[in-house]
């Protein structure tokens, strides 16, 4: 979908500027979430029972801790740009290339999510609970954060077709 035009009357140094503080502040709501259960992750395996996990839920957590540091890298990336690109008149492309790197963060965090809810199901209840659990979680982040906004871009760009 091209960029819509805003209906706001601002110039585009003022459109950029209200993008870019748009998005930092969705971050600002993403980024504490991604450190908690990063922190989490980091300390399990010191924990005592660590040791008699399954070769299933080692391979769950591993996968979970990537998937972690992944979106922390991901949502975190605009920032580094920011401050690399900093003065050097390069907001549009910074804020094209973080929303990119947000959704694509937004996917790892909520896929690391699951894993950690995956992984403590398995521990707490088994296999069956595991996967009804899974499955659940996986559904509400993708319904929650990618179907209901992307059905409504869809329906935005069908009403704007002549």
């Amino acid at each position: 979908m091209a960029d819509r035009q805003s209906e706001r009357e601002e110039s585009e140094s003022e459109r950029l500027d209200r993008n870019l503080s748009e998005l930092l502040q969705e971050l600002r709501v993403a980024l504490p979430g991604v450190q908690v259960l990063f922190a989490f992750l980091l300390a399990v395996p010191f924990q005592q029972n660590f040791t008699k996990i399954t070769p299933f839920q080692e391979r769950v957590y591993f996968a979970t801790l990537l998937l972690t540091a992944i979106s922390a890298v991901l949502l975190i990336s605009p920032s580094a740009y920011h401050r690399m690109t900093f003065r050097m008149q390069q907001k549009d492309d910074l804020i094209f290339l973080a929303n990119k790197l947000a959704i694509a963060g937004l996917a790892c965090l909520a896929l690391a999510m699951t894993g950690a809810i995956m992984l403590i199901t398995d521990v707490l209840f088994g296999a069956a609970a595991t996967i009804v659990t899974s499955a659940a979680t996986l559904l509400t982040f993708a319904t929650f954060w990618y179907a209901l906004p992307l059905r409504r871009r869809v329906s935005l760009s069908k009403s704007e077709q002549p």
